[in-house]
């Protein structure tokens, strides 16, 4: 059986990884800017997180939903403690696209409104409601768009209170940065004018956290740079370091029924161990303050680069862009210098996101091979 050829990909394969690192099977080291799409937040095969998943699958891997698991109920309490978020409630599901299908389906529930709000440029997902609020009709296939979803320009309050007035529109969904889209932001007017407009016209705001969560930004999440408080906030990519994990995490206003939602893998044992393990390595190594010091050092770097058009994002979900295609330039980043980078819907945009360990001398390493790429 051949795999169904979906992925362009680079004649590297990777066998091991460490910290900031990925070796191939000649043991050629690989610097990871790029943590698998922001997926590697404490570091490749990190000792606490290897020790947590090897004693777990010992004892037990998986069970269903329908018996206790206290892993669900740590994660959940550390998770809350951890983000400021102690007030919601968490529902534990295995990707991000996932996360935002039940995210738009519990809005829909509660509103009891077919309609969704995006904003142009943005990336949520591959599955059926998720791939709909996706700006992107290539991947958009014909039963996807059978959702009623309103597209409008990041930042344009005009653009979404006229929408919002038809009554019609259930909820908002937003990237306070955008991933995929290449780390387009928004104002903190924007933002929180975005939050008002949605209580008055009784419409939910979603904050897609999948890529910006996890500390990423130098805080837990990336709308806690404004004065937002969403209705519910999606995480998945670096909740477990590599292991398949995501969750939506829920106001204490939305009431919950038996049914409501469901999944059979989410939440279980190995997932939440993973998922524990992350937020306590977090926590003891203070990896959120890690990405503020090592951003502020990136961005003095990158101001170096006279050929930079812009530095766009926060924290180290950060990306350099030219006035140039940089597909070229990250083929010579890996094959040349053997460093892992990542793109984006913008051709002119270098995404960097590394594991969050990152260190002043690895950034060196980054700034010292693109100098010798852009030497005229």
């Amino acid at each position: 059986m051949e795999l169904f050829d979906v992925y362009p990909l680079y004649d590297i394969t990777p066998v091991k990884a460490n910290d900031v690192f990925v070796y191939d099977q000649y043991n050629t080291e690989y610097l990871d800017l790029y943590g698998g799409h922001a997926v590697i937040s404490i570091g490749h095969s990190h000792p606490t997180y290897v020790k947590a998943l090897q004693s777990q699958i010992a004892k037990i891997g998986f069970y269903s939903n329908a018996i206790q698991n206290p892993l669900q109920k740590e994660l959940a309490n550390k998770l809350g403690t951890l983000s400021a978020c102690q007030d919601y409630q968490l529902f534990l599901c295995n990707s991000g696209a996932e996360a935002n299908e039940n995210a738009l389906k519990t809005a829909s529930f509660i509103t009891g409104k077919k309609g969704v709000l995006a904003f142009k440029n943005s990336f949520h997902g591959r599955t059926s409601a998720s791939v709909s609020v996706t700006d992107n009709p290539k991947i958009n296939a014909p039963i996807s768009l059978q959702h009623q979803v309103t597209f409008v320009t990041l930042g344009a309050l005009d653009e979404v209170e006229k929408n919002l007035k038809t009554g019609t529109i259930g909820s908002v969904i937003i990237e306070f940065i955008q991933g995929v889209g290449g780390l387009d932001e928004s104002t903190p007017h924007f933002y929180e004018n975005l939050s008002l407009l949605c209580k008055k016209y009784n419409a939910l705001l979603i904050a897609d956290e999948v890529q910006s969560g996890y500390g990423r930004t130098g805080k837990f999440f990336a709308f806690q740079h404004y004065d937002v408080q969403p209705d519910l906030i999606t995480v998945a990519k670096g909740m477990g370091n590599g292991f398949p994990i995501a969750g939506v995490l829920i106001h204490p206003d939305i009431k919950p029924w038996h049914g409501m939602l469901g999944t059979t893998f989410g939440g279980n044992h190995l997932a939440c161990v993973a998922g524990i393990a992350v937020l306590d390595t977090l926590k003891s190594e203070k990896l959120m303050d890690n990405a503020q010091e090592i951003s502020r050092y990136f961005m003095e770097n990158a101001q170096k680069i006279k050929s930079l058009k812009n530095i766009k994002g926060k924290g180290l979900m950060l990306g350099l862009e030219f006035d140039f295609d940089v597909t070229d330039l990250r083929k010579q980043l890996i094959t040349e210098h053997k460093i892992f980078t990542g793109n984006s819907n913008n051709k002119n945009l270098i995404r960097i996101l590394p594991p969050l360990t990152i260190k002043k001398h690895h950034i060196d390493t980054f700034f010292n091979a693109l100098q010798k790429i852009l030497k005229p």
